[in-house]
C-alpha cells in the first residue's frame, strides 16, 4: 500500500503535529476524512474489497496489524 499518494499524506499529515499538540480533538475531522479517501481507494483498487463489510474488515485488519502505515493512524483510525 505504500505508493506516493500515502507519502504526500504522511508529509501533509506529520506536518500536523505542532497543531495536534494543542487541538487534537479539532484534527480528527480531518483526519477522519483522509481515512475515508483511503478507504475509497482501497475499495476502487481491489476488486475482492468492493463489498462495504469486506473492505471494513480488511481496514480493521490492516491497521491493527501496521498501526504506522500511515502517520494519521497514530490519532485515528476510524473512517
Amino acid at each position: 500500500m505504500a505508493n506516493s499518494h500515502e507519502r504526500s499524506t504522511r508529509s501533509c499529515v506529520a506536518g500536523l503535529q505542532y497543531y495536534g499538540a494543542f487541538y487534537r480533538r479539532a484534527l480528527h475531522p480531518l483526519l477522519e476524512r483522509v481515512n475515508g479517501y483511503v478507504m475509497r481507494w482501497l475499495r476502487r483498487k481491489y476488486r475482492r474489497l468492493r463489498a462495504f463489510l469486506k473492505a471494513k474488515a480488511c481496514w480493521r485488519r490492516t491497521t491493527r496489524q501496521y498501526p504506522r502505515l500511515f502517520a494519521q493512524w497514530a490519532w485515528c483510525v476510524s473512517f
